[in-house]
């Protein structure tokens, strides 16, 4: 059906929405392949590892491919630690970054012999105190770096929920000597969609900088935020580049560590983000005094993004595509103010039409939801050109399954 190559064609994806209906997530496994051998070849001069950051995607189809290339895990809960773990990947190559979770979740993930990287005081506290140096861990650091497209998705700012200020560092170092913690890693993350490669040269100065309180060291964890362009001209992270330099600063830096040295990124939008496909159909034309609107048959309960980031996603009409140009904005059919997209250029479209949403794979499905009683679309996996159902579309029976109905 599709060529071999890491894009799907609108003819393929009509053929994909008339066999599986819609509202229906389909996600490119070839893709996600050609994003992985980049990361690879741009660090192919450093001794470097990646997690996916599976929070991204979590379908259980896709962590069996992505373990199938090679790939780690970078999990947030321990239900993603579960999720990996089923899905095949062996437990040392599984990392565990939660936040705000409490000890008892992070004891569960240490019983599974994960990598444990603990992100507050109160919970480095608790663990050394009851393990001591008996279990290594990872600790994640707060840079005090404002980076990322998105207030909401920027983690490394002072004001941050996530890791350690760096300016608490004799709290961290009176907890590990007095527990004997063993500390084996150092993560930082200052958030997505990082455009500017020296935001990452300036958060491993600092991780460098860090080092010498930590004798113990196998790794430095830079977490992620590469940016993946989500239409024609958009900027994105220089991923060549961004190798070239992180790499000659960590493996000079590297010489002077008393140990070897492992340099950690956890990709997840990166590696999936423009594997993804979301197909919709155009419910009705809908046309006021000053706007003609395109409804289809989804909202932000299957894709939140637009609402939530003010996030881009390229839309095109792939049932008309050489159809006359007109404007229309996007709307769903939720009933709450849901506009996909204002005043886009699409090929003429007709109630019936398929739109496909581009660059959907990272945080569409995973944010979904039953809004309004609406149900969860369904997800394909595309590989080596044919399409596999990996997730059946909901029925009313999943909306009740876990109601307990009471005498009245």
């Amino acid at each position: 059906m599709a060529k071999q190559s890491d894009v799907l064609s609108a003819d393929f994806l009509v053929k994909v929405a008339e066999e599986f209906g819609t509202p229906v997530y389909v996600y490119h496994a070839e893709k996600i392949k050609t994003q992985y051998e980049k990361l690879q070849k741009a660090f192919v001069k450093a001794d470097a590892r990646f997690f996916y950051a599976c929070k991204a995607l979590t379908n259980i189809n896709v962590l069996r491919y992505i373990n199938s290339i090679g790939c780690g895990l970078d999990t947030v809960s321990i239900q993603e630690v579960q999720l990996g773990l089923k899905a095949g990947f062996d437990p040392k190559n599984i990392i565990f970054t939660p936040n705000c979770v409490d000890l008892q979740e992070i004891i569960a993930a240490k019983d599974l012999g994960v990598n444990i990287n603990i992100d507050n005081i109160s919970i480095l506290e608790q663990f050394g105190n009851q393990f001591g140096g008996s279990y290594p861990i990872c600790i994640r650091l707060n840079p005090h770096i404002m980076a990322g497209g998105n207030f909401k998705i920027s983690t490394g700012h002072v004001d941050s929920k996530f890791g350690i200020s760096i300016h608490q560092l004799r709290h961290i170092e009176r907890i590990v000597k007095s527990t004997k913690l063993k500390v084996t890693g150092l993560h930082m993350h200052t958030g997505s969609e990082i455009k500017d490669v020296d935001v990452f040269l300036r958060g491993v100065e600092i991780m460098f900088e860090m080092t010498e309180h930590f004798p113990d060291l196998e790794f430095i964890d830079l977490g992620s935020g590469f940016k993946v362009a989500y239409q024609q001209g958009d900027p994105e992270t220089d991923i060549d580049l961004l190798g070239k330099k992180l790499t000659d600063a960590f493996n000079h830096f590297a010489k002077s560590y008393k140990r070897p040295l492992q340099l950690w990124f956890e990709p997840g939008k990166f590696l999936v983000s423009q594997c993804g496909y979301f197909v919709v159909k155009a419910n009705v034309i809908k046309q006021t005094t000053a706007t003609v609107f395109v409804g289809v048959n989804s909202g932000f309960n299957h894709l939140i993004r637009p609402m939530f980031y003010d996030s881009f996603h390229l839309i095109k009409n792939i049932s008309n595509h050489k159809g006359t140009e007109r404007i229309y904005t996007v709307v769903g059919n939720i009933c709450e103010t849901d506009t996909f997209g204002w005043d886009r250029k699409i090929n003429e479209v007709r109630e019936g039409d398929y739109l496909v949403f581009y660059n959907a794979g990272a945080y569409g499905f995973e944010m979904s939801s039953n809004f309004n009683s609406r149900l969860k679309p369904a997800e394909v996996l595309v590989k080596d050109g044919k399409a596999h159902l990996i997730r059946k579309r909901d029925t009313i029976d999943d909306l009740l399954k876990n109601q307990v109905e009471i005498p009245l």
